[in-house]
């Protein structure tokens, strides 16, 4: 793997998402935030290796072919005999909400990676992982790690569930959003992490102690802050909408790709800035006009 790879850390699970036109039938897709990243980012052609836990179930075979189909490194993948965590989707006119069922699976049975920090360019951490445990421990730590020497990344991706000790799972994205190098965040994420405080304010101050910050606002597109105090705003890619989950993740991963071409530079100037976000918000198109998760590369960068 080369120096240039990303190194994903965290969960893959599978949704059960309502079928268009018959909300009472679910139908099951491979999902968790990190093994879309990743599979976002082999499908744009950057190299990734995934570091989650895949069980012995139906689930995880599933999960397994679209990592491997999509081109995902998956020698630090751990392996367990347990099943599949189960997020049930409940798409709403404000967004999609989730019930989990992570009791006594493999998903957060997360293998320790830590020592393989320095073979990669980028560690990617975010999702339910950094806040469930036995997962949390490790995410916390790799973490660490990444920040003292080399880059992390993070997105939030805040979730609110009965099944989470949200007043506890806040604090630990705050710090993880401290620690990193690169933080992609929606404004709903800003807002529940922050809140009472406007979004833009968190980015800037994020931003003005060396970050490079980018917030998502859905169909009011995206704004990157750099450490330089430019601060660039894009409109969002037009796409008639089918669905929109994964697009975050996508527009994660296309950052991600972005900056691996340009040698990990987090100071861009405010032309390539938006070039990246551009870049972004097209390949989270992909995804919002199509069912599923899979994005695809914009014709020409």
């Amino acid at each position: 793997m080369s120096r240039d790879g990303v190194l994903v850390l965290g969960e893959a699970l599978i949704d059960l998402v309502p079928e268009p036109g018959r909300p009472e039938a679910l139908r099951a897709q491979s999902g968790g935030a990190p093994a879309n990243v990743a599979t976002g980012l082999a499908r744009l052609g950057t190299p990734v290796s995934f570091a989650g836990t895949l069980g012995g179930d139906a689930f995880a075979r599933s999960i397994e072919r679209r990592l491997t189909d999509a081109g995902v490194d998956l020698s630090l993948c751990g392996r367990s005999p347990l099943p599949t965590t189960l997020a049930v989707a409940d798409p709403g006119p404000e967004g999609t909400a989730y019930h989990f069922h992570t009791d006594r699976t493999a998903t957060f049975q997360l293998p320790d990676r830590t020592a393989d920090v320095p073979r990669f360019g980028a560690v990617y951490v975010g999702g339910l992982a950094a806040v469930v445990e036995p997962a949390a421990s490790v995410v916390a730590a790799t973490a660490r790690t990444a920040a003292r020497g080399g880059l992390l990344a993070v997105d939030p991706n805040v979730r609110e569930d009965r099944t989470l000790a949200t007043g506890t799972h806040l604090g630990v994205l705050r710090a993880l959003c401290e620690a990193a190098h690169l933080v992609k965040a929606s404004d709903e994420d800003l807002t529940r992490l922050w809140p009472g405080r406007d979004p833009d304010a968190s980015c800037r101050e994020l931003a003005h102690e060396g970050r490079l910050v980018v917030m998502t606002r859905g169909a009011r597109g995206s704004t990157a802050y750099t450490a330089a105090g430019a601060v660039v705003t894009v409109p969002a890619a037009p796409v008639d909408v089918v669905n929109t989950i994964g697009a975050g993740d996508a527009f994660m991963a296309a950052v991600l790709s972005w900056l691996a071409a340009e040698s990990w530079r987090l100071d861009p100037p405010a032309d390539r800035a938006e070039a990246m976000l551009g870049h972004a918000s097209q390949v989270a198109a992909s995804v919002c006009g199509r069912p599923g998760t899979e994005p695809s590369a914009p014709a020409a960068r």
